[in-house]
């Protein structure tokens, strides 16, 4: 796992646009220059630790900059027949460009984001992962082209600061985070998920090589589902366990992270460590305990940690720091501090249960939003604000009820929340899928590849840590996609997933009540802040004058009393972070 930088042009200081991404790897840094061109590397240390898997690395005019595990790189080493001179998966990535040119990113299992440049062609051929788990962003403009792991690295390389794409503004609103190629700079642009680039004389290009949107109901029977499930899930814990260093396990007691920790232990070899978080105060949050009682049962050496009010709010201007932009989702900050503790006990990777929701239909709301698609929507006279105004109106309008779990603002919310008519595109995308599937077909594009995953990647690589999620094998989600909706559904969420879990698990975590990994921010941004918020809300405001002032009054009153907490939350993020920017 690494940090990965690049340019066309070296106009600028290598050694401090390289710092700009140590925290993503300590173990060695390195930059070349070739006819102008510039590729820089910062490296964590898992496959192959010798030096000879350094990067960038060169073969045969073929320069690479890598990001990320490639999983199954032995098994494509004896199958496509490579003549390999490392024991690294980045080197693998170079002998299957060079035997298939650009047709071979579907033979790689694992998250990557990566730039490939043939010095004979002068071609940068970059790429990132199916499900958007490692980042990759870019910039081009009359000639120059520059290309990193996070934005604060190409704003180094930039000789000023692009202007604020307010558009991105809105998409983040609505879904916690900028959509699509966009982010809060002008010009400066992020690879979709399952995307690959090219750049060869002044020429971009962008295509998509994997979807996720025509996968058929093939699979009817529940007992071959259970076993086929279960022997998936193996195999996904099996991959991720590659590298030549320790793997640990984040727990929460969740059926997730549980789930996949017993499965580890059952692999592993020797003790597993676990890890969790909690609070010192608002109780209800903490899952400490459920850690602790999986921890015993699965027999994980057990490691846990509380945050308070202090440690919270302290952690809000690292977080953004890291995240280079605003990204809503609360769990970053408890995130970015249990990522710290694992770090500093010397461990490098854990295996995480992120994706098992958006697979096998965890989320409350996904049963809420079943009964909006499968009921005769309900004639309205008034517009009302509340989300279930919003829903009905879609059913009204024929249109697509869900539009991913991080949907924060609806479209008529952010209305009354601009000062100004919004008429841009916030959600693009369309399937034929039908209820089930489109549910988890759009938490994939949308919650998980622009959302999640920068959440994950940027908390942990902040301190070095890699996290892997087999709940997101590509193999595994495609399956669960051609699941029957009716074995899905069952009585209960996750019910595929708890009748694997059965033999692994004690019913006290299998059959307990999902809580997320939820904090109490609005509580602590209150207490900690208090009419701090509304000012600064007012101050960049009366700066960018897009939002309407009477409503973030009202936003700000009603938060006081925990409703519209994460419309607040993400409003204070985004001026705390355009504040900081741009004034």
């Amino acid at each position: 796992m690494c940090g990965i930088i690049g340019s066309n042009k070296n106009s600028f200081n290598h050694k401090d646009v390289l710092d700009s991404i140590k925290h993503r790897g300590y173990d060695n840094q390195s930059f070349i220059l070739n006819d102008g061109a510039y590729f820089g590397h910062s490296r964590l240390s898992i496959i192959d630790l010798d030096a000879e898997a350094n990067q960038p690395m060169i073969f045969d005019n073929i320069i690479l900059v890598f990001n990320g595990e490639i999983y199954n790189y032995k098994t494509l080493i004896k199958e496509h027949n490579l003549d390999v001179k490392t024991a690294s998966d980045s080197e693998v990535i170079i002998r299957l460009y060079q035997k298939y040119n650009l047709e071979f990113l579907n033979m790689l299992e694992g998250m990557f984001s990566f730039c490939i440049y043939d010095k004979k062609k002068e071609l940068y051929f970059c790429a990132r992962d199916r499900f958007g788990k490692k980042p990759f962003y870019y910039y081009e403009e009359d000639g120059s082209f520059y290309f990193a792991s996070e934005i604060k690295a190409i704003l180094k390389m930039l000789k000023k600061l692009p202007e604020f794409n307010e558009e991105a503004l809105w998409q983040y609103l609505a879904f916690q985070s900028p959509q699509g190629d966009n982010t809060f700079y002008k010009g400066l642009k992020k690879l979709p998920a399952s995307s690959f680039l090219t750049y060869q004389n002044d020429n971009l290009t962008i295509d998509s090589y994997y979807n996720i949107d025509n996968i058929p109901i093939i699979h009817t029977d529940e007992k071959q589902i259970i076993t086929k499930v279960d022997t998936l899930l193996h195999e996904a814990v099996e991959k991720r366990l590659v590298g030549d260093v320790e793997v640990a396990t984040l727990l929460s007691g969740g059926l997730d992270s549980s789930f996949i920790t017993a499965l580890y232990a059952q692999k592993s070899k020797h003790d597993v460590h676990s890890f969790s978080i909690g609070y010192d105060e608002h109780k209800h949050y903490c899952e400490l305990d459920f850690a602790k009682v999986a921890s015993e049962y699965i027999g994980t050496i057990h490691h846990e940690y509380t945050i308070s009010r202090n440690d919270y709010l302290d952690t809000i201007d690292k977080v953004l720091y890291h995240l280079d932009e605003p990204m809503a989702d609360s769990a970053t900050i408890p995130t970015y501090i249990l990522s710290e503790h694992i770090h500093n006990a010397g461990i490098k990777v854990c295996l995480s249960g992120e994706g098992s929701d958006e697979s096998f239909l965890g989320y409350d709301n996904y049963f809420k939003m079943l009964d909006y698609y499968n009921n005769e929507p309900k004639e309205q006279k008034e517009f009302k604000l509340t989300k279930e105004w919003e829903y009905n109106n879609r059913r009204l309008k024929n249109k697509q009820v869900y539009q991913s779990s991080g949907e924060t603002f609806s479209y008529a919310q952010l209305q009354q929340l601009s000062s100004r008519k919004i008429n841009y595109p916030l959600h693009p995308y369309s399937s034929s899928y039908q209820p089930i599937q489109w549910m988890t077909y759009i938490d994939f594009n949308i919650w998980i590849s622009e959302v999640l995953m920068t959440k994950v990647d940027r908390m942990s690589m902040a301190h070095s840590v890699e996290l892997r999620a087999p709940f997101l094998d590509h193999k595994l989600v495609e399956y669960l996609l051609g699941v029957k909706s009716s074995i899905k559904i069952g009585t209960t969420n996750k019910e595929i997933l708890k009748k694997v879990a059965k033999p692994y698990l004690p019913d006290s975590i299998i059959n307990r009540q999902k809580k997320g990994f939820s904090s109490p921010f609005i509580e602590w941004l209150y207490s900690g802040f208090g009419i701090e918020i509304l000012k600064l809300i007012q101050e960049v405001n009366s700066e960018i004058g897009v939002f309407n002032d009477n409503f973030i009054i009202f936003l700000y009153e009603e938060g006081k009393s925990g409703r519209f907490k994460q419309h607040l939350y993400s409003i204070f993020l985004f001026c705390k972070w355009y504040k900081k920017v741009y004034m």
